[in-house]
């Protein structure tokens, strides 16, 4: 028993140093950032003002030769609004089941795209999302793909080349969009945009060289980004820039890190993506398989800072009379498991399920993952696929929970033998201990087979933490009553009697429904097995319930949830095991000497 309970109150301070984490670290972390943001946004207005440029004007560091164009929009920001911003444009339609939005024909750039299937909060009349957005905005972030020319191939397309459509002027999964660029030296470019249902753009350049010598040049793509989330990442998951290219495989470089390095340049590489990934979004490249290419992560702070993600091909040529043609594909979209592991697949992109970072855990995460949503397409709730999934994994791990709490229930049958131990022993620790495990042989007890049921919720616990905050499956995903978002807090709180007085609480009292059922839970599992005679560790058990409730409560519901079914259960399966093996329930006699009063130094 002993044993059993060390090990109960480490991973309770395991958890209970998660919790600490993430409410001293995570959130103000995050409200920091929200800051830096606003006074980075300040910052580029006053700019625009003391500069008096106009939006999007290209006043850079100068294009080396054979370097990839300078990013459009660096030195400047629109003090208009987003649909200001996109009337400034021509621009060719997107409209699919998943997105909306437009192609920017002055670069060709995907630079306007909303995700109808999502929304920025649970309110039904909430804005949708708006992941990419004009270089112009404050919070510009767009894909492009281009060319790196010379003097022989004359201006090609870049940032500020404005295209023509050709015919169809909407994108749509059954209806692609071409565009066409001459230049003065006989090369004639045909890009052609295709979609499908999801989030997969397709871009095929040819290029048709009517000159009387041949050509080469460079292809490039890029993902630019000129703000950071507003929310700070945590080390639970990675947002910034990201690829998985050549031998040196899986790159990820947080904002923070690129900003520093300015730079990171890896290897080049004949297949893989790259990108700017969020915690449920992204945007990446999946370059040409037929030409190797150069990967490039970078930080800009010429103009306007910025994070980019780029690919830079070698030269490609184009003899006269001929033509040549190459093919990139763009994603952008959520990231939806389900979709991210087809394209993967489907398409032939190298190790493309690494856009969700799953941690190095995957072994665990991945499996709770389809197990929950294998479960949700049963009943239609992550709520009850939650629910289901604790008792699956209960079940699986009976036997071992059997022979552990059958172990525990023996533990108190000889509970008088090891207090009748201690005492005689209590001047002599060896001999105390030789005693214990001669007692231990004798009765056929393992004092560790307690720790079982409790470490076995460790990796349940964390993997499941990890589905709720990355999966966007898990975003916005409703239960039953007030639990509208399983990967939020409980909104609901004691403190303002669960709505009925109209006060904005801070964080900290924001003690929900759930996270009142789970600390009741907790409380009631202690119970069930009697009270340490250490007075510290009595102590431990006694406020644990209270200090987990406050610190589950700015946990996800869903998390909350499983965490008090889990108790449940394990107060059932305990009681039965404990009954049958005619050991005594403590519950009972516990919660009587709780609230019995106390006789008094005098009587």
């Amino acid at each position: 028993m002993e044993n059993n309970r060390n090990f109960f109150i480490t991973i309770a301070l395991s958890v209970l140093i998660l919790a600490v984490w993430q409410y001293f670290y995570v959130l103000p972390r995050s409200e920091a950032q929200r800051e830096a943001a606003r006074v980075e946004q300040q910052r580029v207005e006053e700019q625009k003002k003391a500069a008096g440029t106009n939006p999007g004007t290209d006043t850079g560091t100068p294009d080396a030769p054979g370097a990839i164009p300078n990013a459009p929009g660096t030195d400047a920001v629109t003090p208009a609004g987003r649909e200001q911003a996109l009337a400034t444009t021509t621009r060719a339609r997107i409209d699919t089941p998943s997105l909306e939005g437009s192609i920017n024909l002055t670069g060709a750039r995907l630079d306007d795209l909303k995700l109808k299937h999502y929304t920025e909060t649970v309110d039904k009349n909430s804005p949708e999302i708006s992941l990419l957005n004009p270089a112009a905005l404050p919070n510009g972030y767009y894909a492009e793909i281009g060319f790196v020319g010379n003097d022989k191939t004359g201006a090609v397309p870049g940032p500020e080349t404005v295209w023509a459509v050709d015919g169809n002027a909407t994108l749509t999964p059954t209806t692609p969009v071409t565009l066409t660029y001459s230049n003065d030296k006989g090369l004639t470019f045909k890009r052609t945009f295709s979609v499908d249902t999801n989030y997969m753009f397709t871009v095929s350049d040819t290029v048709q060289n009517a000159g009387t010598a041949a050509v080469s040049l460079s292809n490039y793509g890029r993902v630019t980004r000129f703000d950071k989330p507003l929310v700070a990442s945590t080390y639970v998951l990675h947002e910034g820039l990201i690829g998985f290219t050549g031998t040196e495989g899986l790159q990820e470089h947080k904002y923070a890190s690129i900003e520093k390095d300015k730079q990171f340049t890896p290897g080049k590489s004949t297949d893989g993506w790259l990108g700017i990934t969020d915690k449920y979004w992204a945007v990446t490249l999946v370059p040409t398989e037929k030409q190797p290419f150069q990967p490039r992560y970078a930080y800009f702070e010429d103009g306007r800072h910025r994070y980019q993600s780029d690919f830079l091909t070698d030269p490609i040529t184009v003899d006269a009379g001929q033509s040549a043609t190459v093919e990139s594909e763009i994603f952008a979209g959520a990231k939806e498991v389900g979709k991210i592991n087809a394209y993967a697949e489907d398409r032939h992109i190298k190790r493309f399920d690494l856009l969700i970072d799953w941690g190095w855990f995957h072994f665990i995460t991945k499996p709770m993952f389809w197990l929950i949503d294998t479960l949700y397409k049963f009943f239609g709730n992550f709520g009850l696929a939650i629910l289901a999934t604790t008792v699956i994994v209960k079940a699986i791990f009976y036997p071992l929970a059997n022979k552990s709490y059958a172990s525990m229930a023996n533990m108190k049958k000889v509970q008088p033998k090891m207090l009748e131990i201690r005492e005689k022993y209590a001047d002599d620790k060896m001999k105390q201990q030789q005693a214990m495990m001669e007692l231990y042989k004798t009765e056929k007890i393992n004092p560790l087979a307690g720790c079982w049921p409790v470490a076995l919720q460790i990796p349940v616990f964390f993997s499941l933490y990890k589905v709720l905050y990355i999966t966007i499956e898990m975003r916005h995903a409703p239960f039953f009553g007030w639990i509208q978002d399983l990967a939020a807090p409980d909104p609901t709180s004691l403190f303002n009697l669960f709505g009925l007085i109209p006060v904005t609480l801070p964080h900290m009292l924001m003690i929900g429904v759930w996270p009142l059922i789970m600390g009741v839970t907790m409380f009631l599992q202690m119970r069930m097995n009697p009270t340490p005679p250490d007075p510290t560790q009595a102590a431990i058990f006694t406020w644990m319930p209270v200090i987990f409730t406050f610190m589950m409560a700015g946990f996800p519901a869903g998390l909350v949830i499983y965490w008090a079914w889990n108790n449940t259960l394990s107060i059932l399966q305990q009681g039965i095991i404990m009954k049958r093996q005619g050991a005594k329930i403590e519950l009972w006699d516990n919660l009587v000497a709780l609230f019995r009063k106390k006789p008094s130094p005098a009587e």
